[in-house]
């Protein structure tokens, strides 16, 4: 049984240092840090958190319709097994070295360097607003993640998304095992020096996108006004339904595309025979 906290109202450093087994709704936590550090297995409804560092070191934590305003900042590190819906996050920094984070229809106002060093996360109807988002997390799914911020999963590992919209340059940087299902990208420089780039279904607008992978792979894609693309990169296996403006130093593998307004192979390293790119309209 579950001790219940209504109508509060608390400030200053620590009110609820150690909290256990706790019903925590319609409540203010005011200026003061950590109000909810060290906390267990605590259920909070209704909540507004105004001053840094809220919920660090907790554990087993479920939050609805609440409120992170923009001081709250910092607020949840080294957190295990966390549960965020229908909330709204103003402040940035908020995710550091968590693990088993769930988020259901959250908006990050300013999501700047948030989700950093986390582990085992679930992203459903999630709104991002920041740059970094996202930065050396391990093992993350998406549905209906949609980023407008630059870097985001920079260094990010095991990554599965559908039905997603990125406005990200540098997206999908230094990454490894990403897999991108019927979504929409669309920025410069997309995943260079990642290894193992799957996109299915997907449209991508990118100034020399798609640069220094090793095992790229795409399905029933398109390529809108994107040039150099695929410059260094190895073992591709390429399936794009439109015209690309130019490809320019692949490395290795197969690339099946509808056209190619220019192709270029200018590094007398690079053996041109070792990549096939048949165009479709010369089939």
């Amino acid at each position: 049984m579950k001790k219940e906290i209504n109508e509060g109202y608390f400030e200053g450093e620590r009110p609820l240092f150690k909290a256990h087994d706790v019903k925590v709704s319609d409540t203010t936590f005011g200026e003061g840090e950590s109000p909810l550090r060290e906390s267990r297995n605590v259920d909070l409804k209704d909540v507004v958190f105004k001053w840094k560092y809220p919920l660090w070191y907790a554990k087993d934590i479920k939050v609805d319709d609440s409120i992170f305003e923009t001081m709250s900042r910092s607020g949840i590190w080294y957190t295990d097994n966390i549960e965020i819906n229908n909330s709204a996050l103003q402040a940035p920094k908020l995710f550091r070295r968590g693990s088993h984070i769930t988020l259901n229809n959250v908006h990050f106002a300013d999501a700047e360097e948030t989700l950093w060093t986390c582990n085992d996360i679930k992203l459903n109807d999630v709104q991002v607003n920041g740059n970094y988002f996202g930065k050396d997390s391990k093992n993350i799914y998406a549905e209906n993640l949609n980023v407008v911020g630059n870097y985001v999963f920079d260094g990010a590992k095991n990554i599965e998304v559908h039905n997603s919209t990125f406005v990200s340059k540098d997206a999908f940087w230094n990454c490894e095992n990403v897999t991108i299902y019927d979504s929409k990208i669309n920025g410069e420089y997309l995943a260079w020096n990642t290894k193992n780039f799957t996109l299915i279904n997907c449209t991508i607008e990118s100034d020399q996108g798609l640069c220094y992978i090793d095992g790229l792979k795409m399905i029933n894609c398109k390529l809108l006004r994107t040039d150099l693309a695929f410059e260094y990169c190895s073992n591709i296996d390429a399936e794009i339904t439109t015209n690309v403006m130019s490809i320019k130093n692949p490395i290795s593998g197969s690339i099946k595309v509808k056209s190619v307004d220019k192709l270029i192979f200018d590094d007398p390293e690079i053996d041109k025979n070792k990549t096939t790119i048949r165009e479709a309209q010369k089939v």
